[in-house]
């Protein structure tokens, strides 16, 4: 007799598995027949991504010079404050050993005060506000405990601000650390998108801006403009010293520059202190918002930020360090977007 046992079915689970595994490969064989191929950048579109990467760059490069500005100028403050704290606790020791030999005089006549000699051994903030303990002290003791307890109520306010202090320069640094990595991080973006360019490209990206900078550094037309004063004329005669020197970020010189470090610089030589950061440097001296109203030697900001500056040279040219990659030199102010003068 024939048997009418119905085939064994495949499991539902097992069905769905092979179903999407299927589907799945599929769609990825359409998907990679209909991919269009990775297109390599030329190498103009290079330049200009390298361009926007060293521009972004030094965005981050002013906020770090201001970071580590702010970080020096905490350290200065927290060492003061520690020193007028070591010459204080020096003070102190001082009248409290003052305050030991009356006691100790007090003792041989007859016996300490029970208020010296609370004072002696422990540190009270509102002794002095009872009556009863100032009818029991001389004038003398009054005198010298009421310099204690001054003493050590000023030594709290300094060590409670160096406190604050230290969060500050913590937080600072911080700031610093994050504002360093964001620079290296677009540098080596830029410098992974030139290492894809072919050798000859590379040879012709590098022959471009030598070009770039031996001819801005050299055969520049700066006219007769005057300078804006003797020592913007030796600030600016300071900078023309440093035509060539490359653009290094966080650099002061004077074997590299930034942007805002070659200006502070300048006018360093010409012996005028101006802040360190560009964001800074605009906030001195008289704004000149007109092109044709700018001297010699005026302080020129580019870009809505106000990330970049560079110095006035005359007949529509800035000497400035422009970014990674390239050195001190000459340029047309219309190359970048013009903001406003500052005449130191």
């Amino acid at each position: 007799m024939a048997s009418h046992r119905r085939p064994k079915q495949q499991s539902r689970a097992r069905v769905t598995v092979l179903t999407t595994a299927a589907a799945a490969a599929v769609v990825l064989s359409a998907n990679a027949a209909n991919a269009a191929p990775t297109q390599k950048l030329s190498k103009d579109q290079v330049k200009a991504k390298v361009d926007a990467l060293y521009e972004q760059a030094e965005q981050a490069t002013e906020k770090y010079n201001g970071a580590k500005e702010k970080q020096q100028k905490l350290q200065k403050e927290i060492s003061t404050i520690q020193d007028n704290v070591a010459r204080g606790q020096e003070e102190l020791n001082k009248l409290r050993d003052g305050l030991g030999s009356l006691a100790t005089a007090q003792y041989r006549s007859g016996g300490i005060d029970p208020s010296v000699q609370l004072f002696l051994s422990s540190n009270p903030e509102d002794y002095l506000d009872k009556a009863s303990t100032l009818d029991q002290l001389s004038s003398q003791q009054v005198d010298g405990l009421r310099k204690i307890q001054d003493k050590q109520r000023e030594l709290a306010q300094e060590r409670a601000e160096a406190g604050e202090k230290l969060k500050d320069l913590a937080a600072t640094r911080t700031e610093l650390g994050n504002k360093k990595k964001e620079v290296q991080g677009k540098l080596a973006q830029a410098q992974k998108l030139l290492n894809s360019l072919t050798a000859k490209e590379k040879a012709e990206l590098a022959a471009q801006q030598a070009r770039a900078d031996r001819s801005s550094s050299e055969r520049v037309n700066l006219g007769d403009a005057p300078p804006a004063s003797g020592r913007a004329a030796a600030a600016f005669a300071a900078a023309q010293n440093q035509l060539g020197k490359p653009y290094v970020y966080g650099a002061t010189g004077p074997s590299s520059f930034d942007c805002s470090g070659l200006t502070s610089y300048a006018y360093a030589q010409a012996g005028v202190s101006i802040p360190r950061t560009s964001e800074a440097q605009a906030t001195i001296g008289t704004r000149i918002y007109s092109q044709s109203d700018l001297k010699v030697g005026d302080l020129v900001f580019f870009y809505g930020d106000l990330h970049h500056v560079g110095l006035y040279a005359g007949n529509g040219q800035v000497l400035h360090a422009p970014h990674t990659g390239a050195v001190v030199r000459y340029e047309a102010m219309s190359d970048m977007p013009f903001q406003f003068g500052v005449r130191v």
